[in-house]
C-alpha cells in the first residue's frame, strides 16, 4: 500500500519528491527505499529535477528498485542535469559527477538506449 500526504497523492511533484526523501531517510516514517523510489519516480515523470536526480541515483545503486539499471540511472541523471536551475548548482554538479560514474560502466549500446529515452521523454501532467 502506498502511503503519502494529500499533496503528494494529488500529484504535486514537489510534495512527491519530499515524501520520497522522507522515506529514503526514515524521517517521520519507517525507512522504506521502495516507497522512496515510488514517490521519486512519480515526481521525476513530471519533470521535477530533484526527483529525477534521486531516482537516477537509486537506479545507479539498485536501491529500492531491483535490479540496478544503468540505462535508467543515466536517463534520469541526464534529465535532472538538464532541468536543474542555477539555484541548484551544487546538486547539478553532483549529478554531473554521478552521471560520469554511471556512464563509465555502460556499453555504447546502453548509452544509445538511454539517449533515445531522454529524447523521447515527455513530462506527465
Amino acid at each position: 500500500m502506498r502511503c503519502g500526504g494529500p499533496l503528494a497523492e494529488a500529484g504535486n511533484a514537489e510534495a512527491q519528491a519530499l515524501l520520497g526523501a522522507l522515506y529514503w531517510s526514515g524521517e517521520g516514517v519507517l525507512r522504506d527505499h521502495k516507497q522512496a523510489a515510488y514517490w521519486y519516480l512519480r515526481a521525476a515523470e513530471k519533470g521535477y529535477a530533484r526527483a529525477q536526480n534521486d531516482i537516477g541515483f537509486m537506479y545507479g545503486l539498485g536501491e529500492g528498485i531491483p535490479p540496478r539499471d544503468s540505462v535508467q540511472a543515466y536517463k534520469w541523471l541526464s534529465l535532472a542535469i538538464r532541468n536543474y536551475t542555477i539555484k541548484n548548482q551544487d546538486r547539478h554538479d553532483q549529478a554531473v559527477k554521478d552521471l560520469a560514474a554511471v556512464r563509465a560502466q555502460m556499453t555504447p549500446v546502453q548509452v544509445a538506449d538511454a539517449e533515445r529515452q531522454i529524447r523521447d521523454f515527455r513530462p506527465t501532467p
